[in-house]
């Protein structure tokens, strides 16, 4: 399966968030710093089209 950039960032997200998400809310910024990311992918695919 081909995923686009964009999706690979939201799947990278969504693991992220299975992995390491706590009770409580995570930000995008403790997901971009856990995956070595930019903040930029992450907030770009938390908007709506």
């Amino acid at each position: 399966m081909r995923l686009s950039t964009k999706g690979r960032y939201a799947v990278t997200a969504m693991l992220d968030l299975t992995l390491n998400g706590t009770d409580g809310p995570v930000t995008l910024a403790e997901i971009s710093e856990t995956q070595g990311i930019s903040l930029s992918p992450i907030w770009s695919n938390c908007l709506l089209p």
